[in-house]
């Protein structure tokens, strides 16, 4: 989920046609062909739960997690693959140790949350989906520390990581938590947080509800403190939703993975949300020919306006061949892969030159195998690269800012919105020497 595709269209007013709470409508975000999936279901009464009924294994009890007995909250449900997902109404979560209750403001849709919808990539149901947030601090989980209420304070604008790091596992420890083992252990593989517990619980039935990272397509949400970051007050809540995913990845992807230098000429096969913010970085730094790879017209005529020199439809040409003749035979110094299928896995390593970088983004459907020719692999050293997010804890260099700003101002390729976040993360760099944000 990107800049250039984060919003379409809002949830319409109809489907929040009573008001439990004050969340603001129009922060509520969905791409056209996900929001018609959309319905009101009035409450848990509105869906088919009997696929989570009383004989199921998980039985949690509702005293351990300090529900509010009074107030609820409304949140998007997923119930099973390919079915549509609900709006349900929830108990209040509430936050424990080290944890954040989230108002939320604004939520994108990230093409993972679609791979769970369609059963691409098994997650435990029924869940709450949506890991794209900002919002603003309303409660502190009981014995949370001080420094985290300190960094945290109630009323503070802040933006979510979708990987949500524990802070204290072996990789964290070592500045790897994009590796995060209680998050790929608990939630990811549980659907809970890192005490094994989910916080979510419908309103009528009491039933558990699992967490995809937050469940942050809901009124409010709970999050670890370690999945946070301040969000700067000059920058608007529904533009940075997509900070802690989409933009940082991208980021990540091409300032540490590829490593692009001014004069490479990259590749990026998939034009989406990662793919299109790594056409506006592949620009703010330097690359030469920039090269955008898609099977849809209207997203590689948008490219263009975010870097790109020269688009391919792979549906029409032979995408490697073509950006072999773009670049003389050769290849491209860098290539990026940010769809996530075994063909355009292979496109993406056949399309750099003898010693360049594939570098892989796109999560896949469970199971899928891409193929590489380890000859050329090893002879030619092609190098393979993986990036998932941008650590919380690298630093953003002030340099490779004022490079994004220069070329978003000199040349008008980006848009105004991420034109706002350059420019406030380059203050915001400079008081804090870093970007606490994956």
């Amino acid at each position: 989920m990107g800049l250039s595709h984060l919003i379409q269209r809002s949830i319409t007013k109809k489907l929040f046609s009573s008001k439990p709470s004050n969340i603001l409508l129009s922060s509520w975000f969905l791409t056209d062909t996900t929001a018609k999936s959309f319905y009101h279901s009035g409450g848990s009464n509105g869906a088919k739960i009997n696929s989570f009924d009383d004989t199921d294994s998980l039985k949690i009890s509702k005293s351990s997690y300090h529900v509010s007995s009074g107030g609820f909250m409304r949140g998007v449900v997923f119930w099973e693959p390919n079915k549509p997902v609900t709006i349900e109404e929830f108990q209040m979560p509430r936050p424990k140790a080290g944890e954040v209750l989230i108002k939320t403001k604004a939520c994108g849709v990230c093409h993972s949350d679609l791979h769970v919808i369609k059963g691409e990539i098994p997650f435990a149901s029924p869940c709450a989906i949506g890991h794209e947030i900002t919002g603003e601090v309303v409660e502190h989980g009981e014995l949370t520390d001080r420094k985290t209420i300190e960094r945290f304070p109630v009323g503070s604008r802040v933006v979510g990581a979708f990987i949500m790091p524990c802070g204290n596992c072996f990789y964290c420890s070592k500045g790897h938590d994009d590796l995060c083992e209680d998050f790929f252990a608990y939630n990811r593989s549980k659907g809970t947080l890192y005490d094994g517990e989910t916080r979510l619980f419908l309103r009528n039935s009491g039933k558990p509800v699992f967490m995809y990272s937050m469940g942050g397509l809901a009124e409010y949400c709970v999050v670890p403190a370690h999945g946070l970051t301040i969000l700067p007050n000059s920058l608007p809540y529904t533009e940075s939703a997509i900070l802690g995913c989409a933009v940082f990845t991208a980021y990540g992807a091409m300032a540490h993975a590829a490593q692009v230098r001014p004069g490479d000429s990259v590749a990026v096969i998939g034009v989406g949300g990662v793919g299109s913010s790594c056409l506006q970085i592949a620009r703010a730094f330097g690359a030469s020919d920039i090269i955008a790879v898609d099977v849809q017209d209207e997203k590689l005529q948008k490219a263009k306006t975010f870097g790109a020199t020269a688009t391919i439809n792979s549906k029409i040409e032979d995408p490697i061949e073509r950006i072999k003749e773009i670049t003389g035979g050769r290849g491209v110094d860098i290539a990026v892969e940010a769809l996530g299928k075994p063909l355009t896995f292979s496109q993406c390593t056949q399309s750099v030159r003898d010693g360049g970088k594939a570098v892989m983004i796109g999560l896949a459907q469970a199971g899928a195998i891409g193929e590489i020719d380890i000859n050329r692999l090893v002879r030619r050293k092609v190098g393979i690269y993986q990036w998932v997010s941008y650590r919380k804890t690298s630093s953003i260099k002030p340099t490779h800012l004022c490079q994004c700003i220069y070329a978003i101002t000199s040349t008008n390729l980006v848009h105004v919105s991420m034109l706002l976040i350059w420019n406030s993360l380059l203050r915001w760099t400079n008081l804090t020497g870093k970007i606490y944000c994956n």
